[in-house]
């Protein structure tokens, strides 16, 4: 593996790529460091010192994740890209009820680009809003939500007109970084952007592993002992193996095709197969069953009333009602989604089209039903782990009493992310590779498939 690291940078054109996605996420990086105008950072990296180990704590804690440490810092990128990510899966499913959109989506390249074109609109919408709620939080004029802590010096509408338009450009401005990265780069842009900023995190991480296992800051004790590291650390090992066989598993149906005779020419009579993968969501079901868990909290924030706040109090980290609910909805958001990206029907009809047929079972209508079954039973595995991996974070800090940070780099969404982008990314780098007659990563004669 490390001569096939090597021979990336003995062909040109994929240097250039990898030397021009790496200067894109070093640029992202530097933008995650530049606050913006009228916060104080020291007083907002005080208070999330203060909630770091409470529910509310390992909420911001998902945000901040997934913003790559700017939301704790209150810089330009503290939206990060998920008002892109939001945006696009909005458009997918939208595509998908709306006739209109579905047609447009049939067009090929052209309804691409004006699809593309309504995500970004979709995205602008969503980053006015959610940077002017962020402004009202920043400012916490009810005193109750930082605990007395004055974050913004100069609070009023000036600071959040400022507000709103610095975190919009930025997340726009990582919105074009993405895209640049996938028209010129390597690897998918948006998702190697979420990925770096998760990554960002692990020094973080590694330097609150050295203070729990140190005597000296725990008050004469260590907090966690050797022993606990290593079994933490085996069991990081058992869940990245299981998330790459995950999100390379599928279940292959044979296809058979027929075989006609036209004049002296024989076509068709091969055979193939449709791949259905075990995994079709993957983040998108987290993410989906995310917001609407974290959602009553969210508003609790922002409205002081004793009794919505009790209500909200259910659905927080710790709480069985936030698990057993959190767990229905990603089992819900991997089935709705794997419905919206997979028709059974559809596969059916051009199979029967083009004399394609499932030996074994009549073409058409048992053809649809026989893979809805197939797709129905395979996806419920999948969305079983999905869930058990979402979980997994909470899991750890009950068991081995760590903070957050500590425990998402154990298993969660943070590793399901980066493990899916790393097989994708390698699986670009190796089609390179191979293309030009060098050796890939795997020597076994098998092909990284990724996550698509």
């Amino acid at each position: 593996m490390i001569a096939s690291f090597a021979n990336c940078f003995k062909i040109p054109e994929l240097k250039k790529k990898i030397l021009f996605t790496l200067a894109i996420l070093v640029a992202y990086r530097i933008g995650c460091y530049l606050p913006t105008p009228g916060v104080n950072g020291s007083v907002l990296a005080e208070f999330f010192r203060r909630i770091s180990s409470t529910a509310g704590g390992s909420i911001f804690g998902v945000m901040n994740m997934f913003s790559g440490g700017a939301l704790e810092k209150a810089t330009v990128f503290a939206l990060g890209i998920m008002p892109y990510i939001s945006s696009s899966i909005i458009m997918q499913l939208l595509t998908a009820v709306i006739p209109a959109l579905e047609r447009l989506a049939k067009e090929g390249q052209a309804g691409y680009r004006k699809i593309n074109q309504y995500t970004r609109y979709g995205t602008l919408v969503l980053c006015l809003v959610q940077s002017f709620f962020i402004a009202l939080w920043l400012e916490d004029k009810s005193g109750t939500v930082f605990q007395g802590l004055q974050v913004v010096n100069n609070p009023g509408w000036g600071f959040r007109l400022v507000t709103v338009l610095t975190l919009s450009a930025g997340t726009l401005f990582l919105m074009w970084m993405g895209e640049q990265i996938q028209e010129q780069g390597v690897g998918n842009g948006i998702s190697l952007i979420i990925t770096a900023g998760i990554v960002s995190s692990a020094p973080s991480a590694i330097h609150m592993l050295v203070r729990l296992m140190s005597p000296a800051t725990a008050g004469g004790t260590v907090q966690l002992q050797p022993l606990t590291l290593l079994i933490m650390v085996c069991f990081l090992v058992g869940v990245i193996i299981s998330i790459t066989l995950i999100t390379q598993a599928q279940r292959k149906i044979p296809v058979q095709y027929a075989r006609r005779i036209v004049g002296r020419k024989v076509y068709g009579g091969q055979n193939t197969y449709i791949p259905l993968k075990v995994d079709t969501s993957g983040i998108i079901a987290i993410i989906f069953a995310q917001s609407i868990i974290l959602f009553p909290a969210t508003l609790a924030s922002f409205i002081p009333h004793q009794g919505f706040q009790a209500m909200a109090s259910i659905f927080l980290r710790g709480n069985f009602w936030y698990y057993a609910v959190y767990g229905v909805l990603i089992i819900f958001f991997c089935y709705f989604y794997t419905a919206i990206v997979f028709n059974p029907v559809d596969v059916a009809e051009n199979m029967k089209k083009h004399g394609g047929f499932v030996p074994g079972v009549r073409p058409g209508t048992q053809t649809a039903d026989y893979l809805d079954f197939v797709i129905t039973r395979i996806t419920l595995a999948g969305a079983i782990f999905i869930c058990m991996i979402a979980i997994m974070p909470d899991a750890i800090m009950a068991s081995f009493k760590v903070p957050y940070l500590v425990a998402s780099f154990f298993g969660g969404t943070g590793v399901l992310i980066t493990v899916g982008v790393m097989l994708d990314t390698m699986k670009q780098i190796e089609s390179h590779l191979l293309m030009r007659h060098y050796d890939g990563f795997m020597r076994s004669g098998q092909v990284i498939r990724g996550r698509r």
